[in-house]
């Protein structure tokens, strides 16, 4: 059942990630023309699409991540602990910090995310969804390495 659910737990981080990775890059590299190339398409994405769904699969990510958390309590921790895989320990435990900020940027972040976007809150926005952005990578590349040390990972 753990594993099924650290599955879902990746699955569900996964697509976090790809939704604040084309957020983050509209909104810091705005395409100016037609969009022509790859690159240029994964610019021009429209950044206030990405908003509900970030925030949805946040919650939803961060919920099940609480949930596995037990078991990583019981079993990660130890290993990661008995190992003296201090770095890996001490960047899953700053995840875990990370995360907790992350849950409290999210109503400012839809605030100022919200339908009727004021040019002026441009530069918040921009902040606001890098912070989360560094957040998300910095929380999945962290429990990838924790998952790989316990044998969960590839």
């Amino acid at each position: 059942m753990w594993i099924t659910l650290v599955i879902i737990h990746g699955l569900l981080a996964f697509l976090l990630l790809g939704a604040i990775t084309h957020q983050v890059v509209s909104v810091w590299a705005p395409v100016r023309a037609g969009a022509r190339n790859f690159v240029a398409r994964f610019r021009a994405v429209g950044s206030v699409n990405y908003v509900n769904a970030v925030i949805v699969l946040y919650l939803a990510t961060a919920s099940l991540g609480s949930l596995l958390y037990t078991n990583y309590r019981i079993t990660a921790r130890l290993t990661l602990e008995q190992g003296h895989y201090w770095k890996s320990f001490g960047a899953f435990e700053l995840k875990e910090h990370l995360i907790a900020i992350g849950l409290a940027v999210l109503p400012a972040y839809w605030c100022f995310w919200r339908p009727s976007l004021d040019a002026g809150d441009a530069r918040t926005r921009r902040m606001l969804t890098t912070l989360l952005a560094f957040i998300i990578w910095w929380a999945f590349l962290a429990g990838h390495i924790a998952n790989n040390i316990r044998g969960l990972g590839t």
